[in-house]
């Protein structure tokens, strides 16, 4: 018998978590007559918070860490995972869940902002490996490779999503900081031999700190810089008036999520000059009730209610005053007043900047109308390229999604790779002086002046990461023909490095046919939009944060989301990682559903992830049965697409649950048409005959449940049995199902 083949299915947050009660018994009943178990492993936030205390939990409440388990699974040959979106938490989030999580029953310890003994400092630091980035570090152990397939692409050419016509007289702009930014400061070194490095902070009075201390190995970049704070206040107040004077919204877009310790600070600043007569009038009484701006607008509100009711009229009359005054702001929910500075995880630059352009360069207002904006991007490492395609619009017009070519992606991600891997040496300096980096043989490899509060931040890059970046890139541009382009700014400390190793690695393979460039990013941007326009295709190789921001941006210009995308993580080990596309929506989605009882996420990406999962499961395997299988779905998910049984955004048509019905008779009817298995062939005939004969009762049964509200007994940690019966509620198409 051969070896079974397992895959993991990642239990996450919000509509995905939703839609997985739904799709995994399909995907279990279909795949049954396989050698192939699929295991579900909880990576959702809740999930991991409880994990980080099932020492000190009652028996019945503890779970595993599959964090953990998956983490150790990624260095082995026969990982095989299905990665859907899970929450990268900021503060405020974390907190709700801690919330949610006590009012079930789960003895849970507040969260310390500021602790006052060791054990809250052991608490802390327990909640703090829940914030942020904190799961993908640890399952890509290999390098990115993302696009559209080429069925999904066809779709969106034949039924394109709209795009709003920009203006020619559009003053929206991106700005960007000229001077004191992570770009502007930024100092490289490639590791000569394995060492030690030390992270040291030292004073005006010579005395010397050690921040951090870790290992790095022969051929490794290293990499340092700062933000100076001062510089960044300075600009975003130059941006502010400059918004103001222009009659136009301000937006701030930065990614307080993946980027959990840099960037709320940056988004804290901004709050502290925007708001800043708030602080000067009322900073005593902000101080005292612990209002911390790097959690947003929604941190004041919170907290509001410890002030005395007078005081607490005042700071309101006193935000009305300063609405007044300054530039209107971009916002998230107009309806309810909720602004860009609410939360610091409402506004994602990769989502938002792509939603700026689809709305043809302008943003929702207070007012509940769209309007021009400033779209506002303070490190030049990556606003360049997105200044680029924005000026291109305001000159070309709007994309056409029936028109433009395709831009996939080869990521430089694997081992923590570049800013994404940098939450751990992320520091803020407690007093002027130098942050060095020391290694074992107290050799100076860089040093950078910091003042006190700055942002410094360090990422180290593997040698073997980025070579096997540079053979995953080579390798892509050979199987598809499509041009290669690796984004490289040779006037970036760190891509100097990076791109003295591709010089030394690109003669290692056989380049014949090969259409390669090397640009920096803004150049990069101009020249794959002149072929995107032209319906060309492009392979964009880039570094880790390039690769997450530009998986999202050309997405949804080509067919209106990245969660239609293909993205398949190629372990280093030998297995693979199958992610399903972006979860930034997902919040509304739950929002809809709990109102009216819709769900409208699109579990495409999941189909899509799930078909390549299986081919690498027919490897492990060696079962036939499997690739029967993988074949059948494949032959579904075009069936999906051509008969548009996508879930719409209306409650009392299709949603999520009606979609997955759709997939399962697809599914069955192409297992049961294939003449390479009969036995598969004629049990799943049957299986097909028992749908088709019921779609319409399974439908209205559907139906039935819509236009009411939904109690799941939780948003970050729902209630199973009231979940599931929420996400299949037809008793016809569960016993047809359950039955296989």
């Amino acid at each position: 018998m051969p070896n079974k083949a397992v895959i993991a299915w990642t239990r996450v947050d919000e509509a995905p978590a939703l839609a997985t009660y739904s799709l995994l018994p399909i995907v279990r009943a279909m795949t049954k007559q396989a050698n192939l178990e699929i295991e579900l492993r909880d990576i959702s936030l809740a999930g991991r918070v409880l994990a980080q205390f099932s020492d000190v939990l009652p028996e019945d409440k503890r779970v595993p860490d599959d964090l953990a388990y998956l983490g150790g699974l990624v260095f082995k040959p026969e990982a095989n995972i299905i990665k859907l979106p899970n929450i990268s938490a900021s503060l405020p989030q974390l907190k709700d869940t801690i919330s949610e999580l006590q009012s079930q029953g789960y003895d849970l310890p507040d969260y310390p902002e500021e602790p006052q003994n060791d054990k809250e400092k052991e608490i802390k630091e327990r909640y703090d490996r829940c914030i942020g980035s904190v799961v993908n570090p640890v399952l890509r152990q290999g390098n990115s490779d993302r696009r559209l397939a080429a069925v999904v692409k066809e779709f969106a050419r034949k039924n394109p999503h709209k795009m709003r016509d920009v203006s020619p007289d559009s003053k929206s702009y991106l700005a960007h900081m000229v001077s004191g930014d992570f770009y502007d400061n930024e100092k490289s070194v490639t590791i000569e031999s394995d060492t030690t490095i030390k992270y040291v902070f030292t004073d005006k009075d010579g005395k010397e700190t050690t921040l951090k201390e870790l290992e790095v190995g022969k051929g490794d970049v290293v990499d340092g810089t700062y933000m100076d704070r001062r510089k960044l206040r300075d600009f975003f107040s130059l941006v502010i008036d400059d918004a103001k004077d222009k009659d136009i919204l301000f937006s701030l877009h930065v990614k307080a999520t993946m980027m959990r310790v840099s960037d709320p600070v940056m988004f804290g600043d901004a709050i502290r000059v925007y708001y800043k007569d708030l602080f000067d009038k009322f900073g005593k009484e902000l101080e005292e009730i612990g209002f911390n701006p790097n959690n947003g607008l929604s941190d004041l509100e919170a907290r509001l209610s410890k002030l005395p009711e007078d005081k607490q009229a005042e700071i309101k009359k006193a935000l009305e005053d300063i609405y007044a005054r300054r530039p209107r702001l971009y916002m998230v929910d107009s309806d309810n007043g909720i602004t860009n500075l609410h939360r610091p995880n409402d506004v994602i630059v990769d989502a938002s900047i792509p939603a700026v352009i689809k709305n043809g360069l302008k943003g929702w207002g207070p007012s509940g109308e769209v309007d021009d904006c400033v779209l506002t991007v303070p490190d030049r490492c990556y606003a360049t390229m997105y200044r680029e395609i924005i000026e291109d619009i305001k000159v070309r017009g709007q994309f056409d999604p029936t028109k433009v070519g395709s831009v996939a992606n080869v990521g430089l991600m694997a081992m923590k790779a570049e800013e994404y891997g940098s939450h751990d040496k992320t520091f803020f300096p407690p007093a002027d002086g130098s942050i060095k980096v020391v290694d074992s043989q107290g050799n100076v490899l860089l040093e950078h002046t910091v003042n006190e509060g700055d942002i410094y931040r360090s990422c180290i890059s593997r040698d073997t990461a980025i070579r096997n970046w540079v053979k995953l890139a080579v390798d892509r541009a050979k199987e598809s023909g499509w041009t290669l382009v690796f984004w490289l700014d040779v006037l970036r400390a760190h891509d100097r490095e990076i791109l003295k190793k591709v010089k030394e690695e690109l003669p290692n393979y056989d380049l014949e046919g090969i259409d390669y460039y090397i640009k920096p990013p803004q150049d990069a941007m101009k020249f794959t939009l002149e072929r995107f326009r032209n319906g060309q295709d492009t392979i964009a190789a880039t570094g880790n944060v390039l690769r997450d921001y530009l998986t999202d941006l050309f997405p949804i210009i080509e067919v209106g989301t990245s969660a239609r995308s293909l993205s398949i993580v190629p372990l280093i080990a030998g297995g693979g990682v199958y992610e399903t596309g972006a979860g930034g929506s997902a919040p509304k989605h739950v929002q809809q559903f709990v109102r009216e009882g819709h769900l409208r996420w699109d579990s495409l990406g999941e189909f899509l992830a799930l078909a390549e999962s299986l081919q690498l499961a027919y490897k492990q395997a060696g079962d036939k049965r499997i690739l029967v299988i993988a074949n059948a779905l494949s032959q579904a998910i075009g069936q999906y697409l051509e008969n548009a049984r996508t879930p719409s955004r209306k409650a009392g048509e299709l949603d999520t649950r009606g979609s997955h019905f759709y997939l399962a008779l697809y599914w069955a009817q192409a297992l049961a048409g294939q003449t390479e298995d009969k036995e598969l062939a004629q049990k799943y005939a049957e299986v097909a005959r028992k749908l088709e004969e019921n779609e319409t009762k399974i439908l209205e049964e559907i139906l039935a449940t819509e236009k009411s509200p939904k109690d799941l007994g939780g948003y970050y940690h729902s209630d199973p049995e009231k979940t599931e019966l929420a996400m299949r509620p037809s008793k016809i198409f569960r016993e047809i199902i359950d039955s296989i």
